[in-house]
Protein backbone atom coordinates (compact mmCIF):
# COMPACT_ATOMS: atom_id res chain seq x y z
CA UNK A 1 0.00 0.00 0.00
CA UNK A 2 1.26 3.53 -0.73
CA UNK A 3 2.50 5.61 2.20
CA UNK A 4 0.64 8.72 1.06
CA UNK A 5 -1.54 9.99 -1.74
CA UNK A 6 0.47 11.74 -4.46
CA UNK A 7 -2.22 14.33 -5.18
CA UNK A 8 -2.67 15.36 -1.56
CA UNK A 9 -1.59 18.96 -1.05
CA UNK A 10 -4.18 20.21 1.41
CA UNK A 11 -1.90 20.17 4.44
CA UNK A 12 -0.82 17.62 7.03
CA UNK A 13 -4.22 17.32 8.68
CA UNK A 14 -5.80 13.91 8.08
CA UNK A 15 -9.55 14.38 7.72
CA UNK A 16 -11.98 11.73 6.51
CA UNK A 17 -15.48 12.58 5.24
CA UNK A 18 -18.39 12.49 7.65
CA UNK A 19 -21.39 10.22 6.92
CA UNK A 20 -23.47 13.35 6.17
CA UNK A 21 -20.76 14.91 3.99
CA UNK A 22 -23.25 16.62 1.65
CA UNK A 23 -24.16 19.07 4.44
CA UNK A 24 -20.75 20.69 3.90
CA UNK A 25 -22.07 22.27 0.69
CA UNK A 26 -24.50 24.32 2.83
CA UNK A 27 -27.45 23.72 0.49
CA UNK A 28 -30.73 22.85 2.29
CA UNK A 29 -32.35 21.94 -1.02
CA UNK A 30 -29.58 19.46 -1.87
CA UNK A 31 -29.84 17.92 1.60
CA UNK A 32 -33.60 17.53 1.13
CA UNK A 33 -33.14 15.85 -2.25
CA UNK A 34 -30.59 13.40 -0.86
CA UNK A 35 -32.89 12.52 2.05
CA UNK A 36 -35.70 11.83 -0.41
CA UNK A 37 -33.47 9.73 -2.64
CA UNK A 38 -32.36 7.57 0.29
CA UNK A 39 -36.03 6.73 0.90
CA UNK A 40 -37.54 6.46 -2.58
CA UNK A 41 -34.70 5.56 -4.96
CA UNK A 42 -35.51 2.30 -6.78
CA UNK A 43 -31.92 1.08 -6.99
CA UNK A 44 -31.71 1.31 -3.22
CA UNK A 45 -34.97 -0.63 -2.93
CA UNK A 46 -33.47 -3.36 -5.13
CA UNK A 47 -30.32 -3.46 -2.98
CA UNK A 48 -32.43 -3.71 0.19
CA UNK A 49 -34.39 -6.62 -1.29
CA UNK A 50 -31.13 -8.40 -2.11
CA UNK A 51 -30.08 -8.07 1.52
CA UNK A 52 -33.36 -9.71 2.52
CA UNK A 53 -32.72 -12.51 0.01
CA UNK A 54 -29.22 -13.11 1.39
CA UNK A 55 -30.55 -13.12 4.96
CA UNK A 56 -33.14 -15.75 4.02
CA UNK A 57 -30.46 -17.87 2.33
CA UNK A 58 -28.36 -17.68 5.50
CA UNK A 59 -31.33 -18.94 7.50
CA UNK A 60 -31.72 -21.85 5.06
CA UNK A 61 -28.07 -22.86 5.40
CA UNK A 62 -28.12 -22.51 9.20
CA UNK A 63 -31.04 -24.96 9.34
CA UNK A 64 -28.73 -27.71 8.02
CA UNK A 65 -26.92 -27.73 11.39
CA UNK A 66 -30.02 -28.78 13.34
CA UNK A 67 -32.05 -32.00 13.46
CA UNK A 68 -35.07 -32.17 11.21
CA UNK A 69 -38.24 -33.15 13.12
CA UNK A 70 -41.46 -34.34 11.53
CA UNK A 71 -44.84 -35.37 12.88
CA UNK A 72 -47.02 -37.76 10.91
CA UNK A 73 -50.57 -38.89 11.66
CA UNK A 74 -52.47 -41.35 9.50
CA UNK A 75 -55.73 -43.22 9.39
CA UNK A 76 -56.67 -45.94 6.93
CA UNK A 77 -59.69 -48.12 6.21
CA UNK A 78 -59.14 -51.16 3.99
CA UNK A 79 -61.07 -54.22 2.84
CA UNK A 80 -59.74 -57.72 2.05
CA UNK A 81 -61.51 -60.63 0.27
CA UNK A 82 -60.89 -64.36 0.71
CA UNK A 83 -59.75 -66.43 -2.27
CA UNK A 84 -63.25 -67.83 -3.09
CA UNK A 85 -65.57 -67.66 -6.13
CA UNK A 86 -66.64 -64.23 -7.23
CA UNK A 87 -70.19 -64.85 -6.09
CA UNK A 88 -68.99 -65.26 -2.52
CA UNK A 89 -69.38 -62.26 -0.26
CA UNK A 90 -66.82 -63.32 2.36
CA UNK A 91 -64.73 -60.16 2.96
CA UNK A 92 -63.35 -58.27 5.92
CA UNK A 93 -63.01 -54.51 6.50
CA UNK A 94 -60.51 -53.06 9.01
CA UNK A 95 -59.21 -49.75 10.32
CA UNK A 96 -55.65 -48.74 11.21
CA UNK A 97 -54.36 -45.61 12.86
CA UNK A 98 -50.87 -44.27 13.42
CA UNK A 99 -49.06 -41.32 15.03
CA UNK A 100 -45.30 -40.96 14.62
CA UNK A 101 -42.60 -38.42 15.47
CA UNK A 102 -39.50 -38.71 13.28
CA UNK A 103 -36.09 -37.12 13.54
CA UNK A 104 -33.11 -37.06 11.18
CA UNK A 105 -29.74 -35.47 11.75
CA UNK A 106 -26.74 -35.36 9.44
CA UNK A 107 -23.56 -35.09 11.47
CA UNK A 108 -21.36 -32.35 10.03
CA UNK A 109 -18.10 -34.19 10.64
CA UNK A 110 -16.10 -32.59 7.82
CA UNK A 111 -17.56 -29.07 7.95
CA UNK A 112 -19.73 -29.21 4.80
CA UNK A 113 -22.71 -27.51 6.43
CA UNK A 114 -20.45 -25.07 8.29
CA UNK A 115 -18.74 -24.15 5.03
CA UNK A 116 -22.07 -23.51 3.31
CA UNK A 117 -23.26 -21.44 6.28
CA UNK A 118 -20.04 -19.41 6.32
CA UNK A 119 -20.40 -18.76 2.60
CA UNK A 120 -24.00 -17.63 3.09
CA UNK A 121 -23.01 -15.29 5.92
CA UNK A 122 -20.27 -13.72 3.82
CA UNK A 123 -22.73 -13.34 0.96
CA UNK A 124 -25.07 -11.54 3.37
CA UNK A 125 -22.22 -9.22 4.35
CA UNK A 126 -21.51 -8.64 0.68
CA UNK A 127 -25.15 -7.73 0.07
CA UNK A 128 -25.10 -5.25 2.95
CA UNK A 129 -21.87 -3.70 1.72
CA UNK A 130 -23.33 -3.53 -1.80
CA UNK A 131 -26.32 -1.67 -0.37
CA UNK A 132 -23.97 0.85 1.24
CA UNK A 133 -22.06 1.22 -2.04
CA UNK A 134 -25.31 1.84 -3.92
CA UNK A 135 -26.38 4.41 -1.31
CA UNK A 136 -23.07 6.23 -1.69
CA UNK A 137 -23.34 6.18 -5.49
CA UNK A 138 -26.93 7.42 -5.42
CA UNK A 139 -26.00 10.23 -3.03
CA UNK A 140 -23.14 11.32 -5.30
CA UNK A 141 -25.35 11.06 -8.40
CA UNK A 142 -28.03 13.23 -6.79
CA UNK A 143 -25.44 15.88 -5.88
CA UNK A 144 -23.93 15.79 -9.38
CA UNK A 145 -27.32 16.03 -11.09
CA UNK A 146 -28.38 18.88 -8.81
CA UNK A 147 -25.17 20.80 -9.49
CA UNK A 148 -25.63 20.20 -13.23
CA UNK A 149 -29.07 21.81 -13.07
CA UNK A 150 -27.65 24.85 -11.26
CA UNK A 151 -24.69 25.17 -13.64
CA UNK A 152 -26.93 25.00 -16.71
CA UNK A 153 -29.22 27.62 -15.25
CA UNK A 154 -26.19 29.83 -14.70
CA UNK A 155 -25.11 29.33 -18.31
CA UNK A 156 -28.65 30.18 -19.50
CA UNK A 157 -28.61 33.33 -17.36
CA UNK A 158 -25.21 34.28 -18.83
CA UNK A 159 -26.56 33.81 -22.35
CA UNK A 160 -29.60 35.99 -21.63
CA UNK A 161 -27.34 38.63 -20.10
CA UNK A 162 -25.16 38.48 -23.18
CA UNK A 163 -28.18 38.89 -25.47
CA UNK A 164 -29.30 41.93 -23.48
CA UNK A 165 -25.84 43.48 -23.83
CA UNK A 166 -25.78 42.81 -27.60
CA UNK A 167 -29.22 44.34 -28.03
CA UNK A 168 -28.05 47.44 -26.16
CA UNK A 169 -25.13 47.80 -28.59
CA UNK A 170 -27.48 47.08 -31.48
CA UNK A 171 -29.67 50.00 -30.43
CA UNK A 172 -26.63 52.31 -30.48
CA UNK A 173 -25.64 51.02 -33.94
CA UNK A 174 -29.11 51.67 -35.29
CA UNK A 175 -28.95 55.25 -34.01
CA UNK A 176 -25.56 55.72 -35.67
CA UNK A 177 -26.82 54.26 -38.95
CA UNK A 178 -29.81 56.60 -38.84
CA UNK A 179 -27.41 59.52 -38.29
CA UNK A 180 -25.18 58.35 -41.13
CA UNK A 181 -22.24 57.66 -38.82
CA UNK A 182 -22.22 53.90 -39.30
CA UNK A 183 -23.06 51.38 -42.03
CA UNK A 184 -25.58 48.58 -42.28
CA UNK A 185 -22.65 46.16 -42.11
CA UNK A 186 -22.34 46.88 -38.41
CA UNK A 187 -26.03 46.11 -37.90
CA UNK A 188 -25.67 42.83 -39.76
CA UNK A 189 -22.67 41.81 -37.66
CA UNK A 190 -24.42 42.57 -34.39
CA UNK A 191 -27.61 40.79 -35.43
CA UNK A 192 -25.55 37.75 -36.42
CA UNK A 193 -24.02 37.83 -32.95
CA UNK A 194 -27.49 37.88 -31.38
CA UNK A 195 -28.68 34.95 -33.50
CA UNK A 196 -25.57 32.95 -32.62
CA UNK A 197 -26.19 33.27 -28.89
CA UNK A 198 -29.94 32.72 -29.18
CA UNK A 199 -29.26 29.52 -31.12
CA UNK A 200 -27.39 28.18 -28.08
CA UNK A 201 -30.24 28.85 -25.68
CA UNK A 202 -32.53 25.95 -26.75
CA UNK A 203 -29.63 23.52 -26.43
CA UNK A 204 -28.84 24.73 -22.92
CA UNK A 205 -32.50 24.58 -21.96
CA UNK A 206 -32.74 21.02 -23.27
CA UNK A 207 -29.68 20.00 -21.23
CA UNK A 208 -31.18 21.62 -18.13
CA UNK A 209 -34.41 19.66 -18.66
CA UNK A 210 -32.49 16.41 -19.07
CA UNK A 211 -30.58 17.09 -15.86
CA UNK A 212 -33.84 17.72 -13.98
CA UNK A 213 -35.34 14.51 -15.38
CA UNK A 214 -32.27 12.54 -14.30
CA UNK A 215 -32.53 14.09 -10.83
CA UNK A 216 -36.23 13.18 -10.61
CA UNK A 217 -35.49 9.55 -11.51
CA UNK A 218 -32.84 9.41 -8.79
CA UNK A 219 -35.40 10.74 -6.32
CA UNK A 220 -37.88 8.05 -7.39
CA UNK A 221 -40.55 10.41 -8.63
CA UNK A 222 -42.08 11.63 -11.86
CA UNK A 223 -40.18 14.51 -13.52
CA UNK A 224 -43.34 16.64 -13.61
CA UNK A 225 -43.45 16.63 -9.81
CA UNK A 226 -39.90 17.85 -9.29
CA UNK A 227 -39.24 21.51 -8.58
CA UNK A 228 -35.71 22.87 -8.22
CA UNK A 229 -36.08 26.28 -6.64
CA UNK A 230 -32.43 27.37 -6.59
CA UNK A 231 -31.50 29.32 -9.71
CA UNK A 232 -27.71 29.29 -9.50
CA UNK A 233 -24.67 27.90 -7.73
CA UNK A 234 -23.53 31.17 -6.14
CA UNK A 235 -24.61 30.09 -2.64
CA UNK A 236 -23.00 26.65 -2.84
CA UNK A 237 -19.99 26.34 -0.54
CA UNK A 238 -17.07 24.24 -1.76
CA UNK A 239 -15.62 22.39 1.27
CA UNK A 240 -11.98 21.39 1.59
CA UNK A 241 -11.54 17.62 1.80
CA UNK A 242 -8.33 15.94 2.95
CA UNK A 243 -7.75 12.19 2.70
CA UNK A 244 -6.52 10.11 5.58
CA UNK A 245 -3.81 7.48 5.51
CA UNK A 246 -3.90 5.21 2.45
CA UNK A 247 -3.75 2.14 4.70
CA UNK A 248 -7.16 3.07 6.13
CA UNK A 249 -8.83 3.49 2.74
CA UNK A 250 -9.56 -0.25 2.42
CA UNK A 251 -11.68 -0.06 5.57
CA UNK A 252 -13.64 2.95 4.33
CA UNK A 253 -14.80 1.83 0.89
CA UNK A 254 -17.96 -0.31 0.86
CA UNK A 255 -17.16 -1.62 -2.62
CA UNK A 256 -13.79 -2.93 -1.40
CA UNK A 257 -15.51 -4.49 1.62
CA UNK A 258 -18.00 -6.09 -0.76
CA UNK A 259 -15.18 -7.61 -2.82
CA UNK A 260 -13.58 -8.75 0.44
CA UNK A 261 -16.79 -10.51 1.56
CA UNK A 262 -17.24 -12.11 -1.88
CA UNK A 263 -13.71 -13.50 -1.63
CA UNK A 264 -14.36 -14.85 1.87
CA UNK A 265 -17.53 -16.51 0.57
CA UNK A 266 -15.50 -18.13 -2.21
CA UNK A 267 -13.03 -19.48 0.39
CA UNK A 268 -15.93 -21.06 2.29
CA UNK A 269 -17.48 -22.49 -0.87
CA UNK A 270 -14.16 -24.15 -1.76
CA UNK A 271 -13.95 -25.66 1.75
CA UNK A 272 -17.49 -27.01 1.34
CA UNK A 273 -16.68 -28.43 -2.11
CA UNK A 274 -13.69 -30.29 -0.64
CA UNK A 275 -15.77 -31.61 2.28
CA UNK A 276 -18.33 -33.02 -0.19
CA UNK A 277 -15.77 -35.71 -1.19
CA UNK A 278 -15.81 -37.23 2.30
CA UNK A 279 -18.39 -39.68 3.75
CA UNK A 280 -21.62 -38.29 5.16
CA UNK A 281 -23.04 -39.60 8.43
CA UNK A 282 -26.74 -39.44 9.25
CA UNK A 283 -28.78 -40.48 12.29
CA UNK A 284 -32.52 -41.14 12.21
CA UNK A 285 -35.18 -42.21 14.65
CA UNK A 286 -38.93 -42.65 14.83
CA UNK A 287 -41.23 -42.97 17.84
CA UNK A 288 -44.97 -43.41 17.59
CA UNK A 289 -48.13 -45.37 18.04
CA UNK A 290 -49.98 -47.79 15.79
CA UNK A 291 -53.34 -49.41 16.48
CA UNK A 292 -56.44 -50.77 14.79
CA UNK A 293 -58.61 -48.72 17.12
CA UNK A 294 -58.16 -45.04 17.72
CA UNK A 295 -59.24 -45.42 21.33
CA UNK A 296 -56.25 -47.63 22.03
CA UNK A 297 -53.76 -45.60 19.98
CA UNK A 298 -51.94 -44.00 22.90
CA UNK A 299 -51.73 -47.11 25.10
CA UNK A 300 -48.55 -49.01 25.80
CA UNK A 301 -49.04 -52.02 23.49
CA UNK A 302 -49.40 -49.73 20.50
CA UNK A 303 -45.96 -48.08 20.87
CA UNK A 304 -43.60 -48.53 17.90
CA UNK A 305 -40.06 -47.21 17.42
CA UNK A 306 -36.99 -47.53 15.31
CA UNK A 307 -33.54 -45.93 15.38
CA UNK A 308 -30.59 -46.16 13.03
CA UNK A 309 -27.63 -44.57 11.39
CA UNK A 310 -26.28 -44.45 7.87
CA UNK A 311 -23.07 -43.67 6.07
CA UNK A 312 -23.07 -42.36 2.52
CA UNK A 313 -19.96 -42.27 0.36
CA UNK A 314 -20.13 -41.33 -3.30
CA UNK A 315 -18.33 -43.92 -5.40
CA UNK A 316 -19.03 -42.64 -8.90
CA UNK A 317 -20.93 -39.55 -10.01
CA UNK A 318 -19.51 -38.92 -13.46
CA UNK A 319 -17.17 -36.19 -12.21
CA UNK A 320 -19.85 -34.02 -10.57
CA UNK A 321 -17.98 -33.48 -7.29
CA UNK A 322 -14.70 -32.86 -9.12
CA UNK A 323 -16.43 -30.30 -11.32
CA UNK A 324 -17.97 -28.57 -8.31
CA UNK A 325 -14.58 -28.40 -6.60
CA UNK A 326 -12.88 -27.06 -9.73
CA UNK A 327 -15.67 -24.51 -10.16
CA UNK A 328 -15.25 -23.33 -6.57
CA UNK A 329 -11.48 -23.08 -7.00
CA UNK A 330 -11.80 -21.11 -10.26
CA UNK A 331 -14.36 -18.79 -8.65
CA UNK A 332 -11.96 -18.24 -5.77
CA UNK A 333 -9.16 -17.29 -8.18
CA UNK A 334 -11.51 -14.93 -10.01
CA UNK A 335 -12.54 -13.20 -6.79
CA UNK A 336 -8.94 -12.92 -5.61
CA UNK A 337 -8.23 -10.95 -8.78
CA UNK A 338 -11.47 -8.98 -8.34
CA UNK A 339 -10.50 -8.03 -4.79
CA UNK A 340 -7.04 -6.93 -5.89
CA UNK A 341 -8.60 -4.90 -8.71
CA UNK A 342 -11.02 -3.26 -6.26
CA UNK A 343 -8.11 -2.25 -4.02
CA UNK A 344 -6.08 -0.80 -6.90
CA UNK A 345 -9.17 0.97 -8.28
CA UNK A 346 -9.84 2.51 -4.87
CA UNK A 347 -6.35 4.02 -4.68
CA UNK A 348 -6.54 5.17 -8.29
CA UNK A 349 -9.97 6.69 -7.70
CA UNK A 350 -8.68 8.80 -4.80
CA UNK A 351 -5.62 9.97 -6.74
CA UNK A 352 -7.81 10.96 -9.70
CA UNK A 353 -10.26 12.82 -7.48
CA UNK A 354 -7.48 14.67 -5.65
CA UNK A 355 -5.99 15.86 -8.93
CA UNK A 356 -9.40 16.86 -10.24
CA UNK A 357 -10.02 19.00 -7.17
CA UNK A 358 -6.61 20.68 -7.44
CA UNK A 359 -6.61 21.27 -11.20
CA UNK A 360 -10.20 22.47 -11.38
CA UNK A 361 -9.56 24.84 -8.47
CA UNK A 362 -6.55 26.31 -10.24
CA UNK A 363 -8.44 26.60 -13.53
CA UNK A 364 -11.37 28.25 -11.75
CA UNK A 365 -9.12 30.85 -10.14
CA UNK A 366 -7.67 31.80 -13.56
CA UNK A 367 -11.13 31.96 -15.17
CA UNK A 368 -12.46 34.21 -12.41
CA UNK A 369 -9.65 36.67 -13.12
CA UNK A 370 -10.28 36.34 -16.86
CA UNK A 371 -13.98 37.15 -16.40
CA UNK A 372 -13.13 40.24 -14.35
CA UNK A 373 -10.66 41.44 -16.99
CA UNK A 374 -13.03 40.66 -19.88
CA UNK A 375 -15.89 42.50 -18.19
CA UNK A 376 -13.67 45.54 -17.72
CA UNK A 377 -12.51 45.36 -21.35
CA UNK A 378 -16.09 45.09 -22.59
CA UNK A 379 -17.16 48.13 -20.57
CA UNK A 380 -14.25 50.18 -21.98
CA UNK A 381 -15.03 49.02 -25.54
CA UNK A 382 -18.67 50.02 -25.17
CA UNK A 383 -17.71 53.46 -23.90
CA UNK A 384 -15.17 54.02 -26.67
CA UNK A 385 -17.64 52.87 -29.33
CA UNK A 386 -20.26 55.33 -28.10
CA UNK A 387 -17.61 58.08 -28.24
CA UNK A 388 -16.53 56.94 -31.68
CA UNK A 389 -12.93 56.20 -30.73
CA UNK A 390 -13.06 52.48 -31.58
CA UNK A 391 -14.79 50.34 -34.17
CA UNK A 392 -17.55 47.73 -33.77
CA UNK A 393 -15.18 44.81 -34.36
CA UNK A 394 -13.40 45.60 -31.08
CA UNK A 395 -16.73 45.65 -29.27
CA UNK A 396 -17.74 42.32 -30.83
CA UNK A 397 -14.47 40.71 -29.82
CA UNK A 398 -14.74 41.96 -26.25
CA UNK A 399 -18.35 40.73 -26.11
CA UNK A 400 -17.38 37.29 -27.32
CA UNK A 401 -14.42 37.10 -24.94
CA UNK A 402 -16.58 37.99 -21.96
CA UNK A 403 -19.37 35.56 -22.85
CA UNK A 404 -16.94 32.74 -23.53
CA UNK A 405 -15.12 33.32 -20.23
CA UNK A 406 -18.39 33.42 -18.27
CA UNK A 407 -19.59 30.22 -19.91
CA UNK A 408 -16.29 28.46 -19.22
CA UNK A 409 -16.36 29.67 -15.62
CA UNK A 410 -19.86 28.19 -15.15
CA UNK A 411 -18.63 24.88 -16.54
CA UNK A 412 -15.44 24.79 -14.47
CA UNK A 413 -17.48 25.69 -11.37
CA UNK A 414 -19.62 22.63 -12.07
CA UNK A 415 -16.47 20.55 -12.56
CA UNK A 416 -15.10 21.82 -9.23
CA UNK A 417 -18.26 20.86 -7.35
CA UNK A 418 -18.43 17.45 -9.00
CA UNK A 419 -14.72 16.87 -8.29
CA UNK A 420 -15.34 17.44 -4.59
CA UNK A 421 -18.29 15.03 -4.76
CA UNK A 422 -16.03 12.52 -6.52
CA UNK A 423 -13.43 12.87 -3.76
CA UNK A 424 -16.04 12.35 -1.05
CA UNK A 425 -17.23 9.24 -2.90
CA UNK A 426 -13.68 7.96 -3.52
CA UNK A 427 -12.93 8.26 0.21
CA UNK A 428 -15.98 6.18 1.09
CA UNK A 429 -18.37 8.96 2.06
CA UNK A 430 -17.76 8.53 5.78
CA UNK A 431 -18.54 4.79 5.83
CA UNK A 432 -16.22 2.49 7.77
CA UNK A 433 -16.09 -1.29 8.02
CA UNK A 434 -16.67 -2.56 11.53
CA UNK A 435 -13.83 -4.65 13.06
CA UNK A 436 -16.08 -7.67 13.57
CA UNK A 437 -16.90 -7.87 9.86
CA UNK A 438 -13.33 -7.85 8.51
CA UNK A 439 -11.72 -10.89 6.96
CA UNK A 440 -8.65 -9.11 5.54
CA UNK A 441 -6.21 -7.39 7.86
CA UNK A 442 -3.50 -4.82 7.21
CA UNK A 443 -0.02 -4.88 8.74
CA UNK A 444 -1.10 -2.00 10.98
CA UNK A 445 -3.97 -4.13 12.32
CA UNK A 446 -1.56 -6.95 13.06
CA UNK A 447 0.82 -4.56 14.84
CA UNK A 448 -2.08 -3.55 17.11
CA UNK A 449 -2.64 -7.21 18.02
CA UNK A 450 -5.53 -8.19 15.74
CA UNK A 451 -6.42 -11.87 15.79
CA UNK A 452 -7.33 -14.17 12.93
CA UNK A 453 -5.14 -13.93 9.82
CA UNK A 454 -2.40 -12.14 11.76
CA UNK A 455 -1.71 -15.18 13.93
Amino acid sequence: MPESFVGHDAGPEQVWPQPDWWLQFRSPELSDFIARARIDNRDLAIAAARVMEARAQTMIQRAQLFPQLSLQAQGRRAASRDAQPISSSNSSIGNSFGLALGATYEVDVWGLAQGNLRAARETLKSARFAQEAVALTITADVANAYFSVLALRKRIANANEYITAINAILAIIELKVAAGKSSHLDIARERAQVESVEAQLPLLQEQELEARVALAVLLGQAPEMLEVKTTGSEDIRLPVVSPGLPSELLLRRPDVAQAEADLASAHANLDAARAAFLPRFALSGNDGFASTAISALLHGPSVVWDYGGSLLQTVFDGGKLVGQRDLARATQQELIASYQRAVLSAYGDVETALNQVKNNRDAGDHLEREVDAARQAFGIAQLQYRQGTTDLLTVLQSQQTLFSAQDQLAQITLARMQAVVHLYQALGGGWIEQPGERTQFTSADCARGSAGPCM
